[in-house]
């Protein structure tokens, strides 16, 4: 196409939006509050996952050692335990600092347990904290470190466990599924709502292929203000949005339950994915729309 004709096309679309004020700002509001539920709903999940990631990254397998072990045995073990391919990290707590640790979680009941330490008295393990690569294999590199030397027990919440990564699975795809649903639900929303600024213009389409227009050259401009009210039916929900989470960040910033996302990248990822929903809700919108009066 040349550039004089996709000019052509551009001024047709832009003209286009103004001749139908009233439809011109339907058309845009629909897309503007599909958008703002859309990336709400976007927001939400995102926190969502984060919040999951970082408790599934909790996910953590004791490893306790032999009594009788030496320290170049448990050398030896947390090297092999290193070596494992699933392994993400070891540390390494010594049974001193699990008897801190096992009195301090006590609180006021711990200090009955405080004479075992002046005594030197400590029945306790040697442990290593091991976290996998991956959460879910956890299982895996439990097996793998139950078959080595001078391990004398190795175990994690498994039940609780389990059902944490039952539900993060379920509500994600749960998530995925709504928020397909949302979109599709929004795109026949919003097509409607163009479909009806189209069906005021039938006869300016009739006359146009009465006159020997082509599909093409009657299309284009109808393409170019589908995208145009993309675009500006995103910018709205991308400020409120924007807006609504840096304000959020500040609030929730010093509780350590909820993960949020890092604040620059979320708004980032979001522009784009709001933008590129709103050019291509309002591109099909308006192409699906003028390609029955395009039949004369």
């Amino acid at each position: 196409m040349k550039a004089r004709t996709l000019g052509r096309h551009m001024k047709e679309g832009l003209k286009n939006l103004g001749r139908n004020g009233w439809m011109t700002f339907a058309s845009i509001s629909a897309v503007t509050v599909t958008l703002l539920l859309v990336g709400t709903f976007l927001i939400f999940l995102s926190i969502f996952n984060s919040t999951a990631d970082s408790v599934e990254q909790d996910v953590t397998l004791q490893v306790l050692i032999d009594l009788e072990a030496t320290t170049e045995q448990m050398e030896v073990l947390e090297n092999n335990i290193r070596e494992l391919s699933r392994v993400g990290s070891v540390e390494y707590s010594s049974k001193e600092e699990e008897l801190d640790r096992f009195i301090e979680d006590l609180g006021e009941q711990g200090k009955a347990y405080a004479g075992m330490k002046q005594r030197g008295e400590n029945p306790l393990n040697d442990v290593f904290y091991v976290k996998p690569n991956v959460p879910r294999d956890i299982n895996l590199v439990q097996q793998s470190i139950d078959e080595m030397d001078h391990v004398f027990e190795t175990h994690y919440r498994e039940s609780t466990v389990n059902r944490l990564f039952t539900f993060m699975e379920y509500a994600r795809y749960t998530g995925i599924a709504l928020t397909i649903g949302l979109l599709f639900t929004a795109m026949f929303l919003i097509s409607n709502t163009i479909k009806i600024t189209i069906i005021s213009r039938r006869k300016e389409i009739e006359i146009m292929k009465l006159v020997g227009a082509t599909n093409a050259f009657i299309r284009w401009p109808f393409f170019l203000e589908g995208l145009f009210l993309g675009v500006l039916g995103a910018l709205v929900p991308i400020l409120a949005l924007g807006t609504g989470y840096y304000y959020l960040v500040g609030i929730l910033i010093d509780q350590s339950i909820i993960v949020l996302p890092e604040l620059t990248s979320l708004i980032s990822s979001l522009t784009l994915i709001l933008i590129g929903l709103g050019v291509v809700i309002g591109v099909w919108g308006s192409l699906v729309s003028v390609r029955k009066f395009l039949k004369v």
